[in-house]
């Protein structure tokens, strides 16, 4: 894999970009690779250098990943102030529920979409999908897609203000549930202890809605990188994205176990 800093702007050139209509909607996607597909969900705010590289690790897993762009500056390191501006763009923006009571955000409709689509691209037995935090939830939401066969919630963060709510409303995650347990499916998580976005409250109530078929994994705050962008030195100054800005790459890693869990996962749930 070709070797980036994640201190630099990404020009993320060895993407295709594709702009992709779905329900009658166009969105940027970034697509790569070969082998089933992979929904790549960025986080806040926006697809980072490392959001970049967690996508070409899984493309060089044996996948096409992709990659869409929801809000930000596409390969842009997160700016402290420039990343507040997107924020509190993406809290008003009727695609997105930041708040508890307000439903399922309907960003999750067009992506179960763009499942569809990736599955008809890409074959095999379905695709693979993993939200980080604003998004986070996104990926149990397209659980509702049949062809999603391996949700992937990292740091799921919405609703913000209430740590002990989930975005999906009841017959959301009724219906989830039936899958799961019709189909014999999983659906991984991961956070931080110390984080105080995605709290240990959240990953109960997940625990409480979908029973055994949540594998939740929460890292000790040692393992979270120190080393981050501007935004979240300034604004995320506590240990959160998973497989991302906290991520420690190298061997033996927490944060890199918590990756390498993925794709295997990925792998065993996408292969024929």
């Amino acid at each position: 894999m070709t070797t980036r800093s994640v201190h630099e702007n990404d020009p993320l050139d060895d993407f295709t970009k594709r702009s992709v209509t779905c329900l009658d909607v166009e969105k940027t996607v970034y697509v790569s690779g070969t082998g089933p597909a992979i929904i790549v969900m960025t986080e806040m705010p926006g697809i980072s250098p490392q959001v970049a590289r967690f996508s070409r690790w899984i493309r060089e897993a044996g996948f096409t990943v992709y990659m869409p762009s929801l809000f930000g500056r596409d390969g842009a390191v997160p700016q402290a102030e420039e990343g507040v501006a997107v924020f509190q763009r993406a809290c008003v923006n009727a695609e997105f529920r930041a708040f508890a009571g307000n439903g399922p955000s309907p960003a999750t409709q067009w992506l179960r979409a763009l499942a569809r689509l990736a599955h008809a691209e890409c074959g095999g037995p379905g695709t693979g999908a993993i939200g980080m935090c604003f998004t986070g939830n996104f990926a149990l939401s397209m659980m509702l897609e049949p062809a999603v066969l391996a949700p992937v919630l990292a740091q799921p963060s919405l609703p913000l203000d209430d740590p002990a709510a989930l975005e999906s409303p009841p017959d959301e995650l009724a219906s989830v549930r039936e899958r799961l347990d019709r189909e014999d499916l999983t659906v991984l998580a991961y956070r931080f202890e110390g984080d105080r976005i995605c709290k240990a409250e959240r990953f109960a109530a997940y625990a409480e809605a979908l029973g055994e078929r949540f594998v939740p994994r929460t890292l000790p705050d040692s393992a979270a990188n120190s080393e981050v962008s501007p935004f979240f030195e300034r604004h995320v100054p506590f240990p959160h994205s998973v497989v991302t800005q906290h991520l420690i790459d190298g061997q033996g890693e927490p944060t890199v176990q918590a990756r390498d869990e993925i794709i295997a996962f990925f792998k065993s749930r996408l292969r024929n």
